[in-house]
């Protein structure tokens, strides 16, 4: 497994600029051969815009299946797992609204 610890980052997450960088790092471990741990500990604030940026938006380069097979998370607060989750959520809906247009 490979671990990716968001706190080499900083321990509050709130814009989508940094939300796409992080992304952008992500992409290129979880196409790789390892499964990849997106390690939240030691973070405070992961807000909806962030989270839908750099984790919801991997859905458009991969389906949902793929993205659980690859990733797992460890160490989100509670507020930061709801923000993950709506995040998810919403973008998974709008993609599947587009699909069925």
């Amino acid at each position: 497994m490979v671990e990716f610890k968001f706190i080499e980052y900083g321990t509050d997450f709130g814009t989508r600029d940094m939300g796409k960088k992080l992304r952008e790092k992500l992409l290129p471990l979880i196409n790789g051969d390892e499964k990849v741990v997106l390690d939240f500990t030691g973070v405070n604030v992961v807000s909806n815009s962030f989270a839908d940026e750099c984790i919801a938006k991997l859905l458009l380069e991969m389906s949902l299946a793929k993205l659980k097979q690859r990733t797992t998370f460890r160490g989100l607060n509670p507020l930061a797992e709801r923000s993950v989750l709506v995040a998810l959520q919403r973008r998974y809906k709008v993609l599947l609204d587009s699909k069925m247009q």
